[in-house]
């Protein structure tokens, strides 16, 4: 039976999520944060309620007519915020039990959750007794009903034997001294809420506290303009003991119950509350056992390529095992819907969990890939992060290598290899650059031109720089044999794992890290479609377009569009002509829905990239790599 429920609720939100995500995006997807949105809701009705308890005569005579000042006084101000802070307690109370509905639907309550389940129960509990107090305070006939109920309601458990009814028969059996009680209460509660809240969340790995802005912006407005438009009031005047009041309008939020106080035995009230309570607090460990079957005992996780295995707990997700134990890795929702979280399995084996299609599609299934807020482990695994902000996060290394081939590919260009001492190898993504280190310590930046398959020899494409030092220096002095020091694994311009066809825009050199990002994705089967265009100034700068037009030839998803801004008539060239990014975009006018990656000099970039955004381009879905003399560097590629 709960299987069954927990089915057809993960099947509700699945689908409520997957409208939301489209509505607001799956970044500021309200049913994502409802855990933090609680919190910032509490803010909310803490805040107005210092300013109320400002003005509140904590009286007998006092209270009621302090009340209404607020209200009506300076609506403006205090009627404004004792509407804010009944609607802001509602909400609340709403997205404290979609949270915990929520979780129960996902079954994420048992195992080591069961302290977070457990402490939200208590929290529920704690929130609901101090709404209650809250409704006593104004002193309307509202009060006096929540009042007299209240404490009829507790005269039944023994030892109370109906004393605690007994002081609301006369109106002098209410005193100043008990309105302070109830204020002070008021105060105490609430403080032992935010504790509870505080120790709830202590068990989950980076838990948020705080949702994004834009929901807390538009959750303030929405309040705000429902407590213009239906304020909250004070219900039939001041409280009268002697006369009981016929005709309420009751929050459903907080007094669900009190009906049933009058129409059941209070055997059956008490019963029925300390039943749910029980059952709920101990689902945890109640049946089905399929879940904890499943995923019984603690596995280990391995990341990018790492030598130390991190422990995971029973039915703890891959992201959750990462934080607890520090490791810096990419997540937002944290339910399975934006991706950013995304990693490859490359050993072991995972139960996806549940996600949205969009974030994890079979193909990227199909590749091993998975989303570590999702997956659970059924073996110990080793997965590879896939970071939206660029490669994996390799350590960066000191090595030492010979110069093993200086091969001139153009006047002004060489194509200079470097072989690692036996057994040796650098880790690094398709993309990404190196430093090579000069004798005194200056550093010079060049792309890998090599697929990251053999990390034992490595392949960089030289551009004569007049002036240039270290080019000087291999261009005329360099001999094979020779040492070179570098440092590396660099840069963030690396390919993103997505379904979405892709436009590669190279000017001279920058050929270098496009040609290693290519071969490596014709290397992995990559089946996304792919254009090269390459633009440089003569024809002779074209130095591997051979290369080029063979990966043509071979791959049927990538073309090739080389383009010439200086065509020399020698030259017979009767290809494209002009700036590469302007023959792009005579290609290519819409680029809505495309990922480009723009490598080159600054001066290109700079032209190339505003025009692509002009043109409909997600600026989000643009990589550069921009090329800047050793003069201007900071550790970006350059000559």
């Amino acid at each position: 039976m709960i299987a069954g429920l927990q089915s057809l609720l993960r099947w509700a939100f699945m689908r409520v999520e997957a409208l939301f995500n489209r509505a607001f995006g799956d970044r500021v997807n309200p049913l994502y944060h409802l855990g933090s949105i609680t919190f910032w809701l509490f803010w909310l009705v803490a805040g107005s309620g210092l300013y109320l308890y400002a003005f509140f005569e904590t009286g007998v005579a006092g209270a009621y007519d302090s009340v209404e000042a607020l209200t009506h006084g300076q609506w403006y101000a205090g009627g404004i915020l004792r509407s804010v802070h009944r609607y802001a307690s509602d909400a609340m109370v709403l997205t404290m039990l979609l949270h915990m509905v929520r979780h129960f639907a996902f079954d994420r309550m048992r195992g080591w959750r069961w302290f977070s389940w457990v402490s939200g129960v208590a929290l529920i509990w704690g929130v609901y007794i101090s709404g209650i107090n809250g409704y006593m305070l104004p002193w309307d006939q509202l009060a006096q009903f929540v009042i007299v109920a209240s404490f009829e309601w507790l005269d039944w458990l023994p030892g109370f034997g109906g004393a605690m009814a007994r002081n609301f028969l006369y109106e002098s059996s209410v005193n100043d001294r008990f309105f302070s009680l109830l204020a002070f209460m008021h105060i105490g509660l609430p403080l032992l809420v935010l504790l509870l809240m505080w120790v709830h969340v202590q068990r989950i790995p980076k838990a948020s506290t705080s949702p994004p802005r834009p929901i807390m912006l538009s959750l303030g407005l929405t309040l705000l303009v429902l407590s213009l438009v239906r304020p909250a009031l004070s219900q039939g005047g001041a409280a009268t003991l002697g006369v009981s009041p016929t005709e309420l309008r009751l929050d459903w939020f907080y007094l669900t119950v009190f009906p049933l106080l009058y129409l059941w035995p209070m055997a059956q009230v008490w019963a029925l509350l300390v039943a749910a309570t029980a059952v709920i607090t101990l689902v945890p460990w109640l049946p089905p056992r399929w879940r904890r079957a499943k995923t019984a005992g603690e596995f280990h996780m391995t990341v990018d390529d790492g030598t130390q295995a991190h422990p995971v707990r029973a039915g703890e997700t891959l992201l959750d095992a990462g934080l607890r134990a520090g490791l810096d890795l990419p997540y937002e929702c944290r339910n399975g819907a934006c991706g950013l979280c995304l990693c490859t399995v490359q050993h072991g084996e995972v139960d996806h969990g549940p996600f949205q299609e969009s974030a994890l599609p079979e193909s990227l299934r199909a590749q091993g890939q998975t989303l570590m807020c999702c997956a659970t482990p059924r073996s110990d695994v080793a997965i590879e992060v896939v970071r939206a902000d660029g490669p994996r996060r390799t350590a960066v290394h000191t090595y030492e290598g010979r110069v093993e081939t200086l091969e001139r590919l153009a006047p002004e260009l060489i194509r200079l290899t470097i072989a690692l001492p036996p057994g040796q190898q650098i880790r690094f993504t398709a993309g990404q650059y190196i430093n090579i280190i000069l004798e005194d310590g200056q550093r010079r930046a060049y792309s890998f031109a090599s697929a990251p398959d053999n990390g034992s020899t490595i392949e960089l494409h030289i551009g004569l720089v007049p002036g240039g030092r270290f080019t000087g220096h291999v261009f005329n002095a360099m001999q094979v044999g020779d040492l070179l020091r570098f440092e590396g694994p660099l840069g963030q311009f690396t390919l993103r794992e997505s379904e979405r066809p892709i436009l590669f825009i190279a000017g001279a050199t920058g050929f270098a890290p496009v040609k290693s990002i290519l071969e490596d994705a014709f290397q992995r089967g990559l089946r996304r479609p792919m254009w090269l265009y390459w633009g440089v100034r003569r024809r002779d700068n074209l130095y591997l377009a051979r290369l080029a037009e063979q990966w043509q030839a071979q791959h049927d998803n990538f073309h090739f569009v080389p383009v010439l801004s200086e065509a020399d008539p020698a030259d017979a060239w009767t290809g494209r002509q002009g700036l590469v990014h302007e023959a792009m975009l005579a290609d290519f006018p819409d680029m809505r829905g495309y990922e480009i990656y723009v490598c080159g000099s600054v001066r290109m970039v700079e032209a190339a990239v505003p025009a692509f955004i002009g043109h409909g381009l997600d600026e989000n879905l643009c990589f550069t790599d921009a090329f800047v003399p050793a003069a201007r560097r900071d550790s970006a590629p350059a000559d």
